[in-house]
């Protein structure tokens, strides 16, 4: 258990309940809705993951900083959590090379809470579902804390996928001959998928969300890319036009973990909220047409409902992948257009690579003859 005489913050819950720690990083301040992975590792991954926005992060693995960080493991241009929650920060890496996670959190300015005990919060969390959150100082009254979880937005109806956004276009060099463009549209991508894409021979132009249907269709690309990214799907302006118009005009598309959600209201269906969602690296999925199974990397709050087998409202669209702990939609294709999705992280960063092979189809898709 954790030794709460030490104690100098806490975690305060919505639902009033209240876990004991100390203070790191950047000490207090984080508020957001909370949620749990079960990476074992990757913690630099889950910290720079822009799908984690607005969200504090409990990590289950117990011994968290263990090796450190390293430059080339960001995904992004910046951590994008706003807490940190763990049993224990280990402040020397035990090896040289590295630098100290306990130095990266404070210099990012990242409130984190120590020496807590996170089995139990995972077990709330479970049983009540994702709530919001704040990190507060002992010294902060309860009344004080509970005020400023109370003014952080909810997570349904929150478009965070434009804030984590790149603001400007950029390219990025294929490796090896190049094949062709692929274009990103950026709703928060990782850094993993892009380096995939380009090792396949594709020069690749991250678009920011807003970037107009036409200037999609127009591009020259081979294919394009929906990113992963935070927040209410539905919430999300103007995705619907721009992954139709890129669909209508022949252009391959492939979504990940929001994009699939977006990919699936541009064609007719909807999303809902999860009660805790899918976070970690070891979530079981079955490939339907194959069935075989594939332990998924995954962080989503939200997921494609699903009746009977089918996505009500999107004919065109077949399910081509199921969650095997609970049986949610986890891959869809278009039953006559080159789109196809995945709930999950394929890119694995971190996690597991037995669907690296999406990447594999999604090159096939743009070397086929396309019909625009």
């Amino acid at each position: 258990m954790p030794d709460t005489q030490a104690a100098d913050g806490y975690l305060l819950l919505e639902d009033g309940t209240r876990f004991e720690g100390r203070l790191a990083g950047a000490g207090t301040g984080g508020a957001g809705e909370i949620v749990f992975t079960t990476n074992l590792t990757g913690y630099q991954e889950v910290l720079t993951d822009p799908s984690y926005a607005g969200q504090i992060v409990v990590m289950t693995a117990p011994m968290i900083g263990v090796y450190g960080t390293r430059d080339e493991d960001d995904q992004s241009r910046r951590p994008w959590v706003t807490g940190f929650v763990v049993r224990d920060l280990t402040a020397d890496p035990g090896r040289d090379g590295p630098g100290r996670l306990t130095d990266y959190l404070e210099r990012h300015g990242i409130p984190v809470l120590t020496d807590v005990d996170t089995r139990a919060v995972t077990r709330r969390i479970r049983e009540s579902g994702a709530m919001r959150a704040v990190i507060a100082g002992a010294s902060e009254a309860v009344e004080a804390a509970r005020a400023r979880l109370q003014s952080e937005p909810s997570m349904e109806g929150r478009d965070l996928g434009s804030e984590v956004s790149t603001p400007e276009p950029y390219e990025l060099a294929a490796e090896g001959p190049e094949r062709g463009l692929v274009l990103c549209l950026d709703y928060g991508v990782k850094q993993r998928s892009l380096d995939l894409i380009r090792a396949e021979g594709y020069r690749l132009r991250v678009v920011p969300w807003s970037t107009p249907a036409s200037e999609i269709v127009e591009s020259g690309a081979s294919g394009l890319f929906v990113s992963n990214g935070p927040g209410d799907p539905a919430a999300v302006p103007g995705s619907a036009e721009r992954i139709r118009a890129a669909a209508g005009a022949g252009l391959p598309v492939f979504g990940i973990c929001l994009g699939m959600q977006l990919i699936a209201l541009a064609f007719g269906g909807r999303t809902f909220k999860l009660a805790y969602g899918h976070r970690g690296g070891n979530h079981p999925v079955r490939n339907l047409a194959t069935g075989h199974v594939e332990i998924t990397s995954q962080n989503h709050g939200f997921a494609v409902r699903e009746e009977e087998g089918r996505v009500p409202g999107a004919p065109d669209l077949e399910i081509t992948h199921r969650n095997l702990n609970d049986g949610t939609v986890e891959g869809l294709a278009h039953r006559s257009l080159p789109v196809f999705a995945v709930q999950y992280h394929p890119e694995s960063a971190p996690g597991p690579h037995d669907s690296r092979y999406l990447f594999d189809r999604f090159v096939d898709a743009m070397r086929a003859p396309v019909t625009r």
